[in-house]
């Protein structure tokens, strides 16, 4: 017999607990690359209105780690590490604080990689699990934002 049970923290409470993505392309001549090999031969540059991409980012961020926190029924008091996307500490600050997030607890290594893209929550997981300070059992949100705009958040247990 399978039941549904609230588990200790073992194995299988690990993982996914929720997700949250969106995509809204109204926002695609903010932050993008003009060109590209597909489209014009060339590597193209990456373009960016940064005063617009830093007030959509602050509030779709928080608004996407909102929802996922709704979806696992917890808040921002009961998370125990933040690795947010690397793009700028400016960012993250003000993401942190506007969720309630204590500085304490957001794994910042953009001084230490820059802005890595879509590299930069894999990089920023690695050093705090390296570091020590992710250990099994943690409750980590991982969150991103990319151009066009897409953004989104994980709430795992490690």
């Amino acid at each position: 017999v399978l039941e549904a049970d609230t588990g200790a923290g073992g194995i299988a409470d690990r993982g996914v607990l929720a997700a949250s993505l969106r995509s809204d392309g109204i926002h695609k001549d903010k932050l993008f690359v003009d060109g590209g090999p597909s489209t014009t031969g060339t590597v193209g540059h990456l373009r960016m209105e940064g005063r617009e991409v830093f007030k959509h980012a602050v509030g779709m961020i928080t608004d996407v780690i909102e929802a996922t926190f709704a979806q696992a029924g917890i808040s921002a008091a009961d998370l125990d590490w933040f690795v947010p996307h690397q793009a700028n500490k400016r960012i993250i600050d003000a993401s942190a604080k506007k969720l309630g997030i204590e500085e304490r607890k957001v794994v910042v290594t953009v001084d230490l990689h820059g802005n890595t893209s879509a590299a930069s929550v894999p990089l920023a997981l690695s050093a705090a699990v390296a570091d020590g300070r992710i250990k099994k059992g943690d409750l980590v949100l991982l969150e991103a934002m990319g151009g066009g705009f897409t953004w989104g958040a994980v709430l795992l247990r490690w």
